[in-house]
């Protein structure tokens, strides 16, 4: 059994690394090779952000220290104008006060080190695309649930 088959009959998720290091993005190429994914990749900010607005991704992993501003500040714009996009950032430079502020205020989904562990690193973005699936299916439902109208006998049975 295929286990992209475990997140949603869609097993080409789109995922957009953003790192201005070639081997890692090498690297998670290699790591992710079995896994369905369609992957793209940005070396910088700006060229993120163009991705983006061409072809939305699901999920967007991005190292802290990229051309054109940090990390943290494109997860940050992404979030505004894609809030859909799962955000996980990952880098070998931690400032943990970046980081628990970042996680706290609702910025990315997960923070990872370098050097990843490839298996977390699987699970993660499997956990990350599976709780997007959740909160977007919740968000249909609640969409249609409103556009019901409302039972007035309800409203007043005992209860």
């Amino acid at each position: 059994m295929n286990r992209n088959k475990m997140i949603s009959p869609d097993s080409r998720r789109k995922i957009l690394v953003v790192d201005d290091e070639v081997k890692i993005c090498n690297a998670l190429r290699f790591c992710l090779r079995t896994e369905g994914y369609r992957l793209r990749f940005a070396h910088s900010a700006n060229e993120a952000l163009e991705l983006l607005k061409s072809e939305p991704s699901d999920l967007i992993i991005s190292d802290h220290l990229i051309p054109g501003m940090t990390g943290m500040n494109l997860l940050k714009l992404v979030r505004d104008r894609h809030p859909d996009c799962i955000r996980i950032l990952l880098t070998g430079h931690a400032d943990m006060e970046i980081v628990i502020q970042a996680v706290n205020q609702g910025e990315i989904y997960r923070f990872l080190t370098k050097p990843w562990d490839n298996e977390e690193l699987k699970m993660t973005l499997r956990f990350a695309l599976e709780k997007r699936d959740v909160e977007c299916e919740n968000r249909r439902i609640l969409a249609e649930l409103r556009q019901q109208p409302i039972d007035n006998s309800l409203r007043n049975a005992p209860g």
